[in-house]
């Protein structure tokens, strides 16, 4: 049976988390966590806090190596300026991955949260105890490195379903509402 590496990415401009696992068969195992920092330069510079979270998930690729990557779908903030902001954060983590040549795959918090707690209003500190668990972590993560480990086991456990319906062709790709040729439709 062969084991697939997934990589979560819990994208902010602040700070980034990020955590891989290892998924062979159902059988899930903790591999590393941790978080991207952009606070240490001028944090009114954001080209440079952006390249800090494209190069770190660059690295982050090329030392765990994952098969697949899993990112959280920002949702519309009340403060527009702070959603734009966490919008480019995203753009860039995503951007970085592809760049890597991988696979990424998309879930909302609501659908990481009912993945790992079962309920999508769940705390964060929720989030990070059942992560302990499910993984059988000594410790409890960081919030972002465990919202990031949620993505990961989110996919773990979506990606058998997903490609049981896409090899029937239940999934099909919507075209309406979609670009053609630069315009829409």
């Amino acid at each position: 049976m062969s084991t697939i590496r997934i990589l979560g990415i819990d994208p902010g401009l602040q700070t980034t988390g990020f955590g891989v696992i290892d998924m062979q068969g159902s059988k899930l195992s903790y591999v590393a966590s941790g978080v991207i920092e952009t606070t240490q330069g001028e944090m009114g510079n954001l080209p440079a806090r952006l390249k800090v979270i494209y190069d770190g998930i660059r690295e982050i690729h090329a030392r765990y190596q994952p098969d697949v990557a899993s990112a959280e779908i920002v949702f519309i903030n009340v403060n527009p300026q702070a959603s734009l902001m966490l919008g480019q954060a995203r753009g860039c983590c995503v951007t970085a991955l592809v760049s890597c040549d991988l696979p990424v795959a998309e879930y909302t918090a609501l659908q990481m949260k009912q993945a790992i707690t079962g309920h999508g209003r769940a705390t964060k500190a929720q989030v990070q105890e059942m992560v302990k668990r499910l993984l059988q972590l000594p410790g409890t993560p960081r919030q972002d490195a465990a919202d990031a480990l949620g993505l990961a086991i989110t996919h773990a456990h979506a990606s058998p379903s997903m490609n049981k319906l896409a090899a029937q062709g239940a999934l099909q790709r919507k075209t309406h509402g979609m670009y053609r040729s630069g315009r829409s439709h």
